[in-house]
């Protein structure tokens, strides 16, 4: 019976002291963003997009100008035309208001996948070198400050130093 009790106890504590060091996770934190926005090759990609998106801004400019114009010159001759001209008109701004709403939609779909094409190797790159900083320094999870509101950390649970210096960023 005392042997029992003994073999019981002893497997209670490894028990006990199994669900203890599982407690002991260490958690970090890092502003991801930050980090991506520090790195050399992101005012690159910025640039690029920067090109990319006025693309899309001048030919929205030149289809708002022909919009406005076409919309002043229907206010000052709509009383003198005719129901039938009116109509037309007022279905050719409409046409062209539709086109105007779809380009925009096309061209902010563009943007976001190339944003995310050109943005994938440095996110890959920075993500990369966390997953090295948190295993050397033993972190089980690392949060991201950027999203995360962080009410009260401990500023040695701050990965950014070392990240940076893994990425050889100052």
């Amino acid at each position: 019976m005392k042997k029992l009790f003994k073999v019981a106890l002893a497997a209670v504590c490894i028990l006990m002291i199994g669900n203890f060091a599982k407690a002991q996770t260490k958690i970090g934190y890092i502003n991801f963003q930050g980090l991506i926005t520090q790195m050399p090759e992101a005012k690159t990609v910025k640039a690029q997009l920067d090109v990319y998106s006025k693309q899309f801004t001048d030919e929205l400019t030149t289809m708002s100008t022909e919009y406005q114009t076409k919309g002043k010159e229907f206010q000052t001759q709509s009383a003198t035309m005719t129901d039938a001209v009116r109509t037309s008109k007022t279905t050719e701004l409409q046409d062209l208001q539709k086109r105007i709403q779809d380009y925009q939609t096309t061209a902010q779909q563009k943007f976001d996948e190339r944003t995310n094409e050109l943005s994938k190797p440095l996110i890959d790159k920075a993500r990369a070198a966390l997953t090295v900083v948190a295993k050397e320094k033993g972190y089980n999870y690392v949060l991201d400050s950027g999203q995360v509101q962080l009410l009260v950390s401990p500023e040695g649970d701050d990965l950014m130093a070392a990240v940076k210096a893994k990425l050889g960023l100052k």
